[in-house]
């Protein structure tokens, strides 16, 4: 499949509007032009497979989830690396001890403090990440409450809290096996992230599904809107940020195209000649 062209779409802010589910129909109509053309066309997102479910009912060819951590081409798993449940518990012991809310993820379905909601109602609007937990939680998309979590593995532990310092007891624990990926839009007065394992990436997932088919990833095109996709821009042959996305991703993008509200996803698979 040396001639065929692989595209990763992030989900929040890149395909859709942070926290919905349905793509416009121009990036629809978008994506199976590309496929008809004999492009494969993943989903890439920090989503695990339980909230990016709803998503698969549009025919993607697989999805890079969970951060990197879950990785799927067709209907096959090549990629499957929960946190250790001493990681788990470590980090939820020493980030609820530093007042840190936290949601964690597994792969078919997601915990979260029960206090959370009440905590991003009070916070302000322009973090797609913020945006997309909030509706989450108002539309009870599986994400139940903490206390139920049952000890099954995890991919990543998403975290918000007031201020960096929360992080630091953390971080001197962790820091060695995961990485702090905290979001870099400061006007909302909320520190939000996530604890990502060392061992992978959202790249790097792209670079497994590149193997996996055969395609050199100079082939490959990435689209993000936020920090935690910066990893998917680098290792992408090609990267394009949203006009909406993080002015600082901007920089690392080879393009920066329309909005997700301006048929921006369209817009860009016509310019890149993908459709």
């Amino acid at each position: 499949m040396p001639d065929t062209k692989l595209i990763f779409l992030d989900i929040d802010g890149t395909l859709v509007r942070a926290g919905e589910n349905t793509p416009p129909d121009s990036a629809l109509k978008a994506i199976r032009a590309a496929q008809a053309k004999g492009n494969k066309v993943f989903l890439c997102t920090g989503r695990n497979p339980d909230m990016l479910k709803p998503l698969l009912k549009f025919g993607f060819d697989g999805y890079v989830g969970a951060a990197g951590g879950y990785v799927v081409v067709d209907d096959e798993v090549i990629y499957d690396q929960p946190m250790t449940k001493e990681d788990t518990e470590l980090a939820l012991e020493l980030l609820h001890k530093n007042g840190v809310f936290c949601t964690v993820e597994g792969v078919d379905g997601s915990w979260g403090d029960e206090n959370l909601g009440e905590f991003l109602a009070g916070q302000g609007e322009g973090n797609s990440e913020i945006e997309r937990w909030r509706k989450a939680l108002a539309s009870n998309l599986h994400i139940l409450p903490m206390s139920q979590y049952d000890g099954r593995p995890v991919f990543k532990v998403v975290i918000m809290c007031l201020k960096m310092e929360q992080l630091d007891e953390a971080k001197a624990a962790l820091e060695d096996r995961y990485d702090f990926v905290v979001q870099d839009v400061p006007a909302h007065g909320c520190v939000n992230g996530e604890l990502i394992n060392r061992a992978f990436d959202k790249g790097r997932g792209i670079i497994r599904v590149c193997e996996k088919l055969g395609v050199p990833v100079a082939n490959s095109y990435s689209f993000g809107d936020s920090m935690n996709d910066l990893a998917a821009i680098q290792a992408a042959g090609y990267s394009v940020c949203m006009e909406n996305g993080s002015e600082t991703l901007k920089k690392y993008c080879d393009m920066v195209c329309p909005s997700v509200d301006d048929d921006g996803i369209a817009k860009a698979f016509e310019q890149l000649g993908l459709v």
